[in-house]
């Protein structure tokens, strides 16, 4: 459908030009340029509409320009952005008061993106160890998981098993393990005495969507306890009612001791990340130990405060549940020869796709043509991530969508 209220700009194929010419090649996006948002729609620069079934990795989850945010970020931009944490501010106080009483956290340290809330965890944890735990100096090692995505920072991608992602970039920060993910034996073995944390994602998102298996997380967390480690839970993606839940750790009844938040933190608008522990951990970090300049500005805090209200006022989080359920029944219904599973927790969903079907990314150009966006993760496997602001009819577009560009 065209939109009549977006004139027609530069061609898609002088800006992809333009990109290709003068950008690093660190992104191979789907050819459509977008200018517009609205909810789960967006318009390309011809004025064609798409629903976004990716949502910018799950940041948008509020759905495109939320008026409220918007509206709270405009106010606080007129009166002030950014002072640093030299000096406070009356916004940083009230986000702390905000996340404490919806996550129960005790500790809160504001960062900017998410791969800088997971250095933040990192350094945190390797301070409590030394500190606490009494692990010798400079012996701390953290526990993490095949196939894991925490981010594109050194030390994050030295301990990523992606070739793509560590290929041409080291040498590495040592102080890593990695076991695979949803084996709670391969954990138990990795630990030792100067063990300090694990690291993992409730869902693999990057991976393609990996659920693990039932009552995994209910094991790691008392094994975590048993042996004094840290249980460090990245919720970046998965977090923020992405799942149906406000954090995936509720699907099995535990609490982390340090959880990563970000993304949807800031509906879209602005980045804005955080680190939710206790006093025992976050308490390590003195004066001049480690800081941001931008993190917990005015601005920021602001637009998460807002980010949140309108997760929980607007009950985004049980329409996720909802028309996840919805979408999932709809998605397992397709008939393909194509299709070799259905994954997804939540409006957290994935498609794979036997390999034979010539990869996922033909597909995904299928879908944008037909007016659906999507993104498709390590070859063979498309990711579906809608705003949570979705209504029933939508989805059932969508999968109707999916099912023509899937079915044989």
């Amino acid at each position: 459908m065209l939109d009549p209220e977006i004139p027609v700009a530069s061609s898609a194929r002088d800006l992809i030009a333009i990109e290709a010419s003068l950008g690093a090649h660190n992104y191979k996006p789907l050819d459509v340029v977008l200018v517009r948002g609205q909810g789960v729609w967006v318009w390309d620069n011809n004025g064609k509409r798409y629903l976004d079934c990716l949502s910018a990795y799950s940041a948008v989850n509020q759905g495109h320009c939320h008026p409220k945010i918007f509206a709270a970020m405009v106010e606080q931009a007129k009166k002030l952005t950014l002072t640093s944490r030299a000096f406070r501010n009356d916004q940083l106080a009230l986000l702390y008061e905000d996340l404490a009483q919806l996550t129960r956290s005790h500790k809160i340290l504001p960062m900017n993106s998410g791969a800088e809330a997971v250095e933040s965890a990192l350094k945190a944890v390797r301070k409590w160890g030394y500190e606490v735990k009494g692990v010798p100096a400079d012996r701390a090692e953290i526990v993490v998981c095949a196939n894991n995505f925490h981010g594109r920072t050194l030390a994050i991608v030295g301990f990523s098993t992606d070739p793509d992602a560590r290929g041409g970039f080291g040498p590495f920060a040592p102080g890593f393990r990695v076991v695979p993910f949803g084996d709670c034996d391969a954990l138990a073995a990795a630990i030792n005495e100067n063990t300090v944390a694990f690291l993992v994602e409730p869902i693999q998102g990057e991976a393609g969507v990996i659920i693990p298996p039932p009552g995994y997380f209910r094991k790691v967390r008392a094994l975590c306890s048993e042996r004094n480690i840290t249980l460090i839970l990245d919720e970046i993606q998965t977090g923020l009612g992405r799942t149906g839940k406000l954090l995936a750790e509720e699907h099995e009844g535990i609490e982390a001791d340090v959880t990563l938040i970000g993304k949807a933190l800031s509906g879209g608008f602005y980045p804005v990340s955080a680190v939710l522990s206790n006093t025992e951990v976050l308490g390590v970090l003195k004066p001049g130990q480690h800081g941001s300049t931008f993190g917990g500005n005015p601005l920021a805090c602001a637009i998460a405060r807002a980010a949140l209200k309108a997760l929980v006022d607007e009950d985004m989080i049980g329409n996720a549940e909802r028309q996840g359920a919805r979408f999932i029944a709809h998605l397992r219904g397709i008939r393909s020869s194509v299709v070799r599973e259905v994954r997804g927790r939540g409006l957290m969903l994935a498609v794979e796709l036997h390999p034979e079907a010539g990869g996922a990314r033909r597909y995904c150009e299928r879908l944008r043509d037909a007016g659906v966006l999507a993104k498709d993760t390590h070859e063979h496997t498309i990711r579906i991530a809608p705003p949570l602001v979705i209504t029933a009819d939508e989805v059932d577009w969508a999968a109707e969508t999916f099912a023509r560009a899937l079915g044989d």
